[in-house]
């Protein structure tokens, strides 16, 4: 990957460049840089966790004393799972970016957060709640409304840390007791009126096993966390504005090693899409997709397995920029940059997607080897194909009767079109069967038509067209992808899963080249006039091969529209 310019030389800089630019300048952390990348390992990731990794990560890269931390926030056992931790450290190394030594986990904090825990009781400044979880909702209030402090915020501090040992050594049952700071009920901010610290849960977890049956709630445990790992710059999305003042309060009221700066960014919105994990993994759970991998995701691995790639990734998160307010932006946006960097190194071969058949019936010359270019501008070097009596043809080259012929360039009745890279034929005779559908074409080649050339007395020819040889061509699958969502916002006015286009998902049998269906390897291949495709990593063992649509040549997503 190249090393772009430190923040230092940069012309432009986003708002968060230039906070740590003021820090660096004043060599506020003795002129280091410490970030993290902190996911909980309850889902897979997806492209707005791309936008962080990629800030996060390309801060520690492009600067001297910075670092970016991997540590997984896993305070929750019940959603989580190593099978998401995997999948997770998978993802930001195929993004390109390496944590090195620097991987963490929340769960390894655990002693030392439940000694924080026992400090903030012995000043007084937390308490065991007996209420239930819905009691303790109940007396929050709301914006408009004071909370209500607990019948058991005045506990001794002596029995908090009896009751605390006891919940810690599993005396209780869930939801029995749980541990809440004493900040102010009164509060403006929601977040401060008492919140929930810990909470007893008798289940297994992926690292500690059965260890602990005690486990801090997430807002507790990350600002500490980060504090623990000497993070100096905690960057996270506007929803954590408002939980900034507790994320600072619990840093500021424990002996904790530093108080690192909390600063908060837009998230990524795309739309047609949803970006909630939670919603996702309802999309999986309820199989409306064919798992977090399906190439309609907006997860990373649903966009791997599709063919897009580390750098166009990277490349999205750059242009869309980092800012303060929230947007929704346009999908076509990645698509660009998928389809920018695909261009760049995606070989040029020839698919015919709904084939009709074409018969070349004064055609005399047996197989006739053709050197392709596999760029027309580019010296990448050539191909075989060889044109014989009887090809595959696009169906949409072909019309019976079109409504505007002097704009329809493609094969027709007495109408003539050019062989990509090879000779000019003219339709002769229109084969279809008992319901009227096509079944084949019988053509002539004009003699004298190759390499470009036409006889003296023909008109010139507008259309060229792509095609396969029939005998040699080979059937993979091809699967073409809408918009998973048939509007902008899903689940703006109804539920979001009424919101699933059912046409998202199109399979059809194709005939390709049979260079490329020889492959067993992942690879991208533009196939001329259609697109750009990349073999399905998932059915890679198939005897026969699956292409993903990765994106089409251009974004015809607007004129749809």
């Amino acid at each position: 990957m190249e090393v772009k310019k430190s923040i230092k030389d940069k012309e432009y800089r986003n708002f968060v460049e230039n906070i740590i630019l003021e820090d660096l300048n004043s060599n506020k952390h003795d002129g280091a840089i410490v970030t993290r990348f902190p996911p909980e390992p309850n889902g897979f990731l997806h492209v707005g966790h791309a936008k962080a990794i990629c800030l996060n990560f390309g801060l520690a890269r492009d600067n001297q004393k910075a670092k970016c931390h991997l540590r997984f926030d896993d305070t929750n056992p019940l959603k989580e799972s190593t099978e998401y931790v995997d999948a997770i450290k998978k993802d930001v190394s195929w993004l390109g970016f390496d944590w090195g030594e620097d991987l963490y986990f929340s769960s390894t904090y655990f002693d030392k957060l439940y000694s924080f825990a026992c400090e903030l009781i012995q000043k007084g400044l937390a308490y065991v709640d007996s209420q239930s979880v819905e009691e303790i909702r109940k007396m929050k209030g709301d914006l408009r409304t004071p909370g209500k402090n607990s019948p058991f915020r005045d506990r001794s501090v002596d029995e908090n840390m009896d009751l605390f040992n006891r919940m810690k050594a599993g005396e209780f049952k869930d939801g029995e007791h749980v541990l809440r700071a004493k900040i102010d009920m009164t509060s403006g901010n929601m977040n401060l009126r008492d919140p929930i610290m810990y909470r007893i849960r008798h289940v297994n977890h992926h690292r500690t096993g059965d260890d602990w049956c005690l486990y801090p709630i997430y807002d507790f445990a990350h600002g500490l966390s980060d504090s623990l790992e000497g993070i100096t710059h905690s960057i996270c999305t506007l929803e954590f504005e408002e939980r900034r003042p507790l994320y600072n309060w619990y840093v500021e009221n424990v002996s904790s090693p530093c108080k690192p700066q909390q600063i908060e960014m837009a998230r990524l919105n795309l739309d047609y899409t949803v970006m909630s994990k939670r919603k996702l993994l309802q999309l999986v759970e309820e199989k409306k997709v064919d798992g977090w991998d399906d190439p309609r995701m907006p997860s990373i691995s649903g966009m791997r397995r599709r063919g897009y790639t580390p750098k166009s990734i990277r490349d999205f998160c750059e242009t869309i920029g980092v800012g303060k307010k929230e947007t929704v932006i346009s999908y076509s946006i990645l698509e660009d940059s998928v389809r920018n960097d695909l261009n760049t190194h995606a070989l040029r071969v020839m698919a015919v997607l709904k084939p009709i058949k074409v018969t070349i019936t004064n055609w005399d010359k047996g197989s006739l080897e053709i050197d392709a270019p596999f760029h027309p501008k580019e010296d990448w070097g050539t191909r075989k194909i060889n044109l014989d009596k009887e090809i595959y043809i696009e169906s949409k080259d072909f019309m019976l009767d079109p409504p505007s012929p002097k704009k329809f360039y493609g094969l027709g009745p007495g109408r003539s079109v050019r062989l990509r890279y090879g000779c000019v034929i003219t339709c002769d005779e229109v084969v279809q069967d008992e319901k009227g559908d096509v079944t084949e074409l019988k053509c002539s080649y004009v003699e004298g038509s190759f390499n470009g050339q036409l006889p003296e007395d023909m008109k010139k020819v507008k259309g060229i067209i792509h095609w396969v040889n029939a005998g040699e061509s080979k059937e993979v699958e091809v699967r073409e992808y809408d918009r998973l969502f048939h509007v902008e916002s899903p689940g703006k006015e109804r539920d979001f899963l009424k919101d699933i286009n059912p046409d998202s998902l199109s399979i059809k049998k194709a005939r390709v080249e049979p260079l490329i269906a020889q492959t067993k390897e992942v690879k991208t291949y533009q196939f001329e006039r259609m697109g750009y495709f990349t073999v399905d990593s998932k059915f890679l063992e198939d005897e026969q091969l699956v292409y993903n649509k990765t994106v089409g040549l251009r974004d015809g997503w607007v004129k749809k529209k």
